[in-house]
């Protein structure tokens, strides 16, 4: 039996996660010899390699392959390369996949006569610590998240901007080129705004979930955010157009607290309107990780990590501005 299916897994010292995403692979319901999956590895430092070839000796369609440039596109585009499906399917080593998974990617992708599908995410703490779960609280909130539908839940099939990680035919990339290696972030929604812009279709499949093991940190979320805005405004002028405008909300926030400090020293007003709007996000802040919260504990935390999420993706969004009108 040939194989038509080339799972693809970027790795990076992912010894923690690793094995339950492995194990949730061996699970999937569909005939082995018509898959492969590839792990291609950016010359990773913990245990993860020999995590990997461990697995190989017993299953003959796993793969490892090294990625020296050692950032996600640059490996996505070396495992498509070496790639023998025809439906490409990009996991992530942080997850892990329900057994029908890689069944109802492909049985979706045709029916739907899609360009990408993809599932839904369910976020989780990497541990019990209140840190820990208020992150993975406010990555599955709307007022953390905006209409991202993946994160936030849908209750039916539906065309969408973007997906997380996506099950693709593999002439889509043929068609429209393979990642874009300058965006260390946001790669994927680039590649998403491109099928789109070419008159492909992307739909998003609320009956299956992903389980995704959210950063154990704030600073490690801080800084995930602060790179998601920072290489937006590249993805934008790639483009050569916004491909959502829930993106500008961040900034608008980031400049909002900016803006207003300075105003606030002209005139008695502008005080009271600085002040009254940074109460009213505070008052959301509150209402929502009251709304979302899962531990009472998180209540008090979750305004702090919205705050963090927020104000490190705006600020790295008006990073990537002045990057781009410099040049760099």
């Amino acid at each position: 039996m040939s194989i038509n299916i080339s799972i693809i897994c970027p790795t990076l010292n992912e010894e923690k996660y690793i094995v339950a995403c492995i194990d949730s692979l061996e699970q999937q319901d569909i005939e082995k010899a018509e898959i492969e999956v590839i792990f291609v590895d950016g010359f990773s430092t913990d245990r993860t390699r020999d995590i990997i070839k461990a697995h190989q000796k017993y299953h003959n369609w796993m793969k490892l392959i090294d990625n020296p440039k050692r950032i996600v596109p640059c490996a996505m585009n070396i495992g498509i390369k070496n790639a023998k499906g025809n439906i490409i399917i990009r996991i992530d080593a942080h997850a892990t996949f329900p057994a029908n998974y890689i069944s109802e990617l492909v049985r979706n992708l045709k029916s739907l006569n899609a360009d990408n599908v993809g599932a839904l995410i369910e976020t989780l703490p990497v541990n019990e610590s209140i840190e820990a779960k208020s992150i993975a609280t406010a990555l599955s909130s709307s007022f953390g998240m905006g209409n991202s539908y993946f994160r936030v839940g849908a209750k039916k099939i539906m065309e969408v901007d973007t997906v997380p990680f996506g099950c693709f035919r593999r002439e889509v990339f043929d068609k429209i080129g393979l990642y874009d290696e300058e965006l260390i972030r946001n790669q994927d929604d680039e590649l998403n705004a491109r099928i789109i812009k070419n008159g492909g279709k992307i739909f998003l499949l609320p009956h299956l979930v992903i389980k995704y093991f959210a950063r154990d940190s704030i600073k490690k979320t801080r800084k995930m955010f602060y790179q998601y805005g920072l290489y937006k405004p590249l993805v934008n002028k790639k483009l050569g157009s916004p491909a959502t405008i829930r993106q500008f909300f961040p900034l608008l926030f980031v400049l909002g607290i900016f803006c207003g400090f300075i105003l606030s020293f002209l005139h008695p007003v502008f005080i009271y309107i600085y002040v009254s709007t940074l109460l009213v996000y505070l008052m959301c802040a509150i209402y929502f990780g009251m709304k979302d919260s899962k531990d009472r504990k998180e209540i008090f935390y979750l305004p702090y990590v919205y705050a963090n999420i927020h104000t490190a993706y705006g600020w790295g969004y008006l990073v990537g501005i002045y990057n781009i009108l410099m040049k760099k």
